[in-house]
C-alpha cells in the first residue's frame, strides 16, 4: 500500500459521480478503535495500489500549463434538459456543473482532487494533509486556511463536519449508502477534521477516496433551506466559477471566479483557464451536430460512429480549422452500450436463454453495417486495462475462483470467451442453430414462426428501452435477428429522463447499458453487479444480477492491497461475468472522438485517462485569430 497519491479521471471524478450507491464497506472485520486521528501523520495524498507519481514537492500536474493565459469561451453541449441545482436528493436533473466532484464540478471544492497522468491516487484541494489509519478506521485531513466561500466567508472545518453531517440526514440513497459506515465525523485542533468508522465495519481502502471527492457545502448559506429538496436558486459555491446566466433548463453560463482562493494550490494551478464555460442543452443529437458545425458549440465528443465517418467532411475540417482527433485513453473503456436483460424476470433467469440471445448477436456483420467499422470488440467489462482477463486463469485466479466451482460456469476455468463466428457477411447459421438448441433446452421451442415456452405456450417478447434513436438503430438488426427465430420485440427510446426513470424503475425487458469502470472499481462493482444492490431502487444494478459467486469476487477485488490482487481479482470475476451472459458485449472504444473548432490549445504530455478539456485546456487567442481568418478565406470563396 502506498501512502501517497491521487485518483484519476474515472477512478476519481467518475468514481465520486457514482460513490453513490451500493456500497457495502468489504475486507477484513476492523479491531476494536484505539483513539481516532491521535496523532496523525500528514501526506500531500493518498494512493491505492500503484505508487504516487507527484512528490511533495510538485508544483503542477504534468499536463496542465500554469502559464496558460486565461481568457475566451468554452461552449459545450448536453442531451436533455434540467430543473434542479442541489446534488444531494433522488429528484429532478441537476445542472451540468453543480457535481458533487470531478473535474466537471465547477460550483464546490472538495478535500481530494484526481490527476488525469495517473490512476488510482488524489492529492489535496481543500486538505492541504491527508492521513489515514492503516486499517481505514479512521482518516483525517487539515484544511487549508485560506479556503473562502464566494461571499467571502471563510471556509472552515465546520463547513466540512456539517456537509457530512447533512449527507446523512438529507442525501440521496447513493451518498447515504457510500457513507453507512461513517460512525461520526469532528473537528480538532484549528483546522483538522477526523472521519471515524463504526466499530465492526469491514475495511474498505476506498474510504479516503469516498470521503475526499465529495463536494463541501457552505453551512451558513443553507442555515435557513431544505437541503432534501430540489432548488431553482443558484447556491452558493467556492469552486474556480459561478453561474452567471441561465435559461432554466435550456442554457447555463458559468464565469471565472477571479478570487478563486485555490488558483495556485498545485493540484489546481494552470487550470479551469476559461472566461466563461457554456452549457447547452439539446434534445436531439442530430441538432446537436449541426449545431456544432454552425460554430455554435465548440468541442463536444462524437458519440455516433455514423456521424464519425461521414459527417465530418466539410470544407472547415479540410482547411484544418474544425478538428477531428481519435485521442487515444490509458484507461479502461469497458462495456460501451451492449445489450442486457432484467434477470427479474423469469425467462432471462436461465442462462441457457441469455446465451441463446448472445449467440444471435452478430457483431462483425453489425460493425461493418451499421457502425462503419468504427468499434473493435469489447470483450471484458475491463476492456483496455490490465484488470481484463488474458487467456485461461492464472494461478492467482484459480486460488480465488475454486472456492467458487461449483456456482460458477464450467467455461470460467477452461476457454477463453470470445463472439460467435462470424465473417461480417450473411447469416450466422451455426450460431443461429446453436441458439435455437439452447432455447429447446430452456423449455422454449419454436412453432409455426413464434417462440412460446413448451409448457404455458407464453410467447417469448423482449420489450427494449434504450437511451437514444442512435443505439436503437444500431441494436435494430439485433431485434430482426431475434424476430427470425420468432420472438417478438418492441423498442424506444424516449425522452433522456423517461429513460433514466424506467431503467431506475425496472420498467424493461432489454436496454442499453454503459459501464466504465475506474481504476479502483470495488463501489461501483458492488453498486451494479452485487446482489444487495440489485432491490436499491437507486442503484446501478438495473439487470438485477444476484449471484454469491459474484458477491464473493467483489469482496476479493474490494480486498486486494497490492496491483496483482487487483488484477487477479478483477480477471477471475470478468470470466464469471462474461460466461454468465448477463450482457451481450459488443463495441469496444479504440479512443476517445473529439471534434472541436481549432481555437484551444493543450499541453502534450502523453496518454491520459481522459480529455481534460473543461480543467486543462485554454483558449489560443493566436488560434482563435487563424480560425476567423480562415473561416473568412472559405466564405469569400
Amino acid at each position: 500500500m502506498h501512502k501517497a497519491t491521487s485518483l484519476n479521471h474515472h477512478s476519481f471524478a467518475y468514481f465520486t459521480r457514482w460513490t453513490a450507491i451500493g456500497v457495502v464497506l468489504f475486507g477484513a472485520t476492523l479491531n476494536a478503535q484505539e483513539a481516532p486521528c491521535a496523532n496523525p501523520q500528514y501526506q500531500h495524498g493518498w494512493s491505492y495500489v500503484l505508487p504516487l507519481k507527484y512528490d511533495e514537492d510538485f508544483e503542477h500536474f504534468d499536463y496542465t500549463n500554469p502559464n496558460a493565459p486565461k481568457g475566451g469561451i468554452l461552449r459545450m453541449p448536453q442531451l436533455g434538459t434540467f430543473d434542479n441545482y442541489n446534488f444531494l436528493p433522488d429528484k429532478g436533473r441537476l445542472l451540468a456543473g453543480y457535481e458533487s466532484g470531478g473535474p466537471g464540478a465547477l460550483i464546490y471544492d472538495s478535500l481530494l482532487t484526481g490527476a488525469a497522468d495517473e490512476s488510482q491516487s488524489a492529492y489535496g484541494r481543500l486538505a492541504e494533509g491527508i492521513a489515514v489509519e492503516h486499517d481505514y478506521r479512521w482518516v483525517a485531513f487539515k484544511i487549508r486556511d485560506n479556503a473562502y466561500w464566494h461571499d467571502g466567508e471563510p471556509l472552515t472545518v465546520d463547513d466540512v463536519v456539517w456537509t457530512f453531517e447533512a449527507f446523512l440526514e438529507h442525501g440521496s440513497v447513493g451518498l447515504k449508502t457510500a457513507l453507512r459506515d461513517l460512525d461520526r465525523v469532528f473537528s480538532f485542533g484549528d483546522r483538522e477534521v477526523c472521519f471515524v468508522t463504526k466499530d465492526g465495519a469491514e475495511i474498505n481502502p476506498a474510504t479516503p477516496f469516498v470521503y475526499g471527492g465529495q463536494g463541501i457545502l457552505p453551512k451558513h448559506y443553507w442555515a435557513d433551506k431544505d437541503l432534501s429538496k430540489t432548488v431553482t436558486d443558484p447556491p452558493l459555491g467556492s469552486g474556480p466559477y459561478q453561474l452567471a446566466e441561465v435559461d432554466f433548463g435550456q442554457l447555463a453560463v458559468y464565469e471565472r471566479y477571479d478570487d478563486y482562493w485555490g488558483k495556485d494550490v498545485p493540484s489546481m494551478r494552470g487550470r479551469y483557464n476559461f472566461d466563461k464555460i457554456q452549457w447547452d442543452y439539446f434534445r436531439d443529437e442530430q441538432v446537436i451536430t449541426e449545431a456544432q458545425k454552425a460554430d455554435v458549440l465548440d468541442f463536444r465528443e462524437e458519440t455516433v460512429s455514423k456521424n464519425w465517418t461521414v459527417k465530418y467532411d466539410f470544407p472547415e475540417v479540410e482547411a484544418g480549422l474544425f478538428q477531428k482527433r481519435l485521442i487515444y485513453l490509458k484507461r479502461s473503456w469497458g462495456m460501451w452500450w451492449p445489450a442486457f436483460w432484467n434477470v427479474r424476470i423469469e425467462r432471462f433467469q436461465d442462462r441457457r436463454v441469455r446465451e441463446a440471445l448472445f449467440l444471435l448477436y452478430d457483431f462483425p456483420w453489425i460493425n461493418r453495417v451499421i457502425l462503419h467499422g468504427f468499434y473493435d470488440y469489447g470483450n471484458s467489462y475491463f476492456y483496455n486495462s490490465p484488470m481484463a482477463w488474458e487467456g485461461l486463469p492464472s494461478g492467482a485466479e484459480l486460488e480465488l475462483l475454486e472456492p467458487v466451482r461449483d456456482l460458477v460456469p464450467s467455461r470460467v476455468f477452461t476457454e477463453e470467451f470470445d463472439q460467435p463466428d462470424s465473417d461480417g457477411y450473411g447469416t450466422n447459421r451455426v450460431a443461429m442453430k446453436r441458439a435455437l438448441e439452447l432455447f429447446d433446452e430452456a423449455g422454449w421451442v419454436l412453432k409455426e414462426g413464434e417462440m412460446r415456452h413448451r409448457e404455458t405456450n407464453e410467447r417469448f417478447k423482449i420489450d427494449f428501452v434504450f437511451v437514444s434513436p442512435m443505439l436503437l438503430r444500431a441494436k435494430t438488426p439485433y431485434m430482426k435477428r431475434l424476430n427470425q427465430v420468432g420472438i417478438e420485440t418492441s423498442a424506444v427510446a424516449p425522452e433522456i429522463s423517461n429513460w433514466q426513470h424506467r431503467m431506475r424503475a425496472r420498467k424493461f425487458d432489454g436496454g442499453g447499458y454503459i459501464f466504465i469502470p475506474g481504476n479502483m472499481p470495488g463501489i461501483d462493482l458492488r453498486n451494479r453487479f452485487s446482489s444487495i444492490a440489485a432491490d436499491e431502487p437507486n442503484s446501478l444494478n438495473w439487470a438485477g444480477v444476484k449471484n454469491p459467486a459474484v458477491d464473493y469476487l467483489i469482496d476479493k477485488v474490494n480486498e486486494a492491497r497490492t496491483a496483482e490482487d487487483l488484477y487477479a481479482a478483477t480477471r477471475a470475476l470478468d470470466r464469471v461475468l462474461l460466461w454468465e451472459f448477463y450482457m451481450v458485449p459488443g463495441m469496444g472504444q479504440p479512443g476517445y472522438r473529439a471534434v472541436y473548432w481549432d481555437r484551444f490549445n493543450s499541453v502534450d504530455s502523453g496518454p491520459l485517462n481522459r480529455v481534460p478539456v473543461i480543467d486543462a485546456w485554454w483558449w489560443d487567442p493566436k488560434k482563435e485569430e487563424e480560425l476567423q481568418t480562415g473561416l473568412a478565406a472559405l466564405r469569400s470563396e
